[in-house]
């Protein structure tokens, strides 16, 4: 079935394959999303080993939010997906210097002894771009070493606004950018408690998340990224954010699919 013809007028889905930060634990994998109408990865992390269960399609596209590791360690795990999947075409987008840092370090011949047939496409110059029938412009955000925010744009009006990694935007500029998305897929590593330890590593914290739904009202918050530490179905006051937002909230879990 051709994808765009899929996208309009239908519901959008996305797969969560892994939904914590820094490292994995029993409950979660590190940070990796598909589309599979778009065939668009979310980063790349070790949720990554779940892609070809939930394939469509014969092309992928992933979306690089930055270079570290639990967002990159599973494009090691794409050889598996060339090899037992029939994928055309494999492209990676982000800033010019994550993309380089990856292909030196994480596939140097001492590191990962096979070369990953894929196209990589820096974002630098690029005020805007597209993969099939989605347009997707982006900005950059405040974390050590630096991360991008994406925003999709479908033909049909549906917004996706993808946004971890971040201390959490409130200028008027990214609200502005963010603002009503159908669904607003945004970290929330910390809880309360840890708001210097946020601060100190360039996460966001249940407050700070709160205060970006109010001021962005996405139709549907899907929230990521989580310690990997906190094992309770709830570790970060999801009610706390609830209070803030007129639309629905998820709290993403492994496998989770959501739809908007």
């Amino acid at each position: 079935m051709n994808r765009l013809s899929f996208q309009i007028g239908n519901a959008m889905k996305i797969h969560c394959l892994g939904t914590a930060g820094y490292h994995p634990n029993d409950r979660r994998q590190t940070s990796c999303y598909y589309l599979p109408e778009s065939g668009i990865a979310l980063d790349a992390g070790t949720g990554m080993y779940r892609l070809p269960n939930v394939m469509a399609g014969n092309t992928l596209d992933i979306l690089l939010s930055h270079a570290h590791l639990d967002h990159t360690a599973g494009l090691t795990f794409l050889l598996e997906l060339a090899a037992t999947y029939p994928v055309e075409r494999i492209q990676i987008w982000g800033e010019a210097e994550k993309l380089e840092a990856v292909q030196e370090h994480l596939f140097h011949p001492l590191m990962f002894p096979a070369k990953l047939q894929a196209t990589w496409h820096p974002i630098d110059d690029l005020d805007e771009f597209r993969i099939g029938g989605v347009r997707l412009t982006w900005r950059r955000q405040e974390h050590p070493g630096g991360s991008v925010a994406y925003r999709l744009e479908w033909q049909d009006g549906k917004r996706l606004v993808y946004s971890t990694d971040t201390t959490g935007d409130t200028s008027a500029e990214h609200i502005a950018w963010s603002y009503s998305a159908d669904l607003l897929l945004h970290e929330c590593n910390f809880s309360n408690k840890d708001v210097d330890w946020a601060l100190t590593t360039g996460h966001s914290w249940t407050d700070r998340v709160a205060q970006v739904a109010r001021l962005s009202s996405p139709k549907k918050l899907l929230l990521t990224h989580l310690n990997p530490l906190e094992t309770s179905p709830d570790p970060i006051e999801i009610a706390v954010i609830q209070e803030q937002l007129e639309g629905e909230l998820v709290l993403a879990e492994d496998g989770l699919e959501v739809t908007f």
